[in-house]
């Protein structure tokens, strides 16, 4: 058989990982030849193609990013693009394709799996916001990351008594802010799916300096003020109908310092929360994601995304996976509410 592999999407800890898991067993336990296809779903878009097998995937497990590449390339919103991907994977044999990606890439591949093509999904996104997964790869990586960040910025704030404001990646879910705020012992954390009252969290600046420490905030990129609008960089969209976001953590410092007469400063952790080594948690899902998604090709489960419930890897219809975004629910967010101000 003849399989490829693509990445689709924002790069995230761990993809490496699951190429790695895919054309190991592939290779060694099913015999299968492998196609990686360069740039998500501009690969078989265009034909761009790499080799793919035992030697590319050599010491790749730590690394971070794609080598396969990715992109946001939306094949649905192109003129012929799904009967353009469809030929070209006729013409080069392949037989199957393991699609690696978030809510976007997979929706895509749920198309071509209603147009008839052989399609195994493995869920990738650092949010943590895609249904039918407990967890997906590169989210415990990101809130590392961002609770050391945290971790260090409380020096800082102590030592100017500043208010910090620290801005995490969070544009519909705000799980990223939730677990690093509640490790790194934020005193306020700011999520999209809860509006916050702005003379709320003033009150708990004042109570924190009060109490004589210096107060730290972490806010999601997409959190809303009650009543307001998202804070994007401009007015453009990608491929597949997103704003950009940036800037609510200074609009929310430059509210704040006016309103206390406290010095406030913000750090964007932006692409930071996306780079480098994946954690062992990262690793070892994603090797798993690997291995199961190969198995499903072997197994002929065509339509189906692997995904963690529990300690099991298990298999979801694609479908159940962007069918809708998994946020965070009130509890979980009054849990730690505990620990504001």
């Amino acid at each position: 058989m003849r399989v490829g592999v693509l990445t689709g999407g924002g790069d995230c800890p761990g993809l490496n990982a699951v190429i790695r898991g895919v054309v190991r067993r592939g290779v060694q336990e099913y015999g299968y030849e492998f196609v990686g296809f360069r740039d998500g779903w501009k690969g078989p878009l265009e034909g761009l193609t790499m080799e793919l097998g035992i030697e590319q995937v050599r010491g790749i497990l730590p690394r971070g990013g794609t080598i396969l590449g990715s992109s946001r390339t939306n094949l649905v919103k192109i003129d012929g693009g799904i009967e353009r991907t469809e030929e070209n994977l006729r013409k080069m044999g392949i037989d199957a394709l393991v699609a690696i990606g978030g809510e976007d890439t997979l929706g895509v591949a749920t198309t071509l799996t209603e147009h008839g093509f052989h399609v195994i999904g493995v869920p990738k996104t650092i949010d943590n916001d895609l249904s039918a997964t407990d967890y997906t790869f590169g989210f415990d990586t990101a809130v590392q990351i961002a609770t050391e960040a945290i971790d260090r910025l409380h020096t800082t704030a102590e030592s100017h008594h500043r208010i910090l404001i620290c801005e995490v990646m969070g544009r519909h879910a705000g799980w990223i802010a939730l677990h690093s705020g509640m490790a790194g012992g934020a005193n306020a954390i700011l999520i999209p799916e809860v509006e916050f009252d702005l003379d709320e969290v003033v009150g708990w600046v004042e109570s924190r300096f009060k109490a004589s420490y210096a107060p730290i905030i972490v806010v999601a990129e997409g959190a809303l003020p009650k009543g307001g609008t998202l804070v994007t960089k401009d007015a453009t969209l990608d491929s597949f109908g997103h704003v950009k976001l940036s800037g609510i953590g200074e609009w929310l410092a430059q509210q704040v310092e006016e309103r206390t007469g406290y010095e406030a400063r913000t750090t964007v952790l932006g692409h930071i929360q996306r780079g480098g080594t994946p954690t062992s948690f990262d690793r070892v899902l994603a090797t798993r994601f690997g291995l199961n998604a190969i198995t499903a090709v072997k197994d002929e489960a065509w339509g189906t995304m692997v995904a963690l419930q529990g300690t099991d890897i298990v298999r979801v219809p694609l479908q159940a996976a962007t069918e809708k975004l998994k946020t965070v629910p009130i509890e979980r967010y009054n849990e730690a509410k505990s620990f504001f101000g």
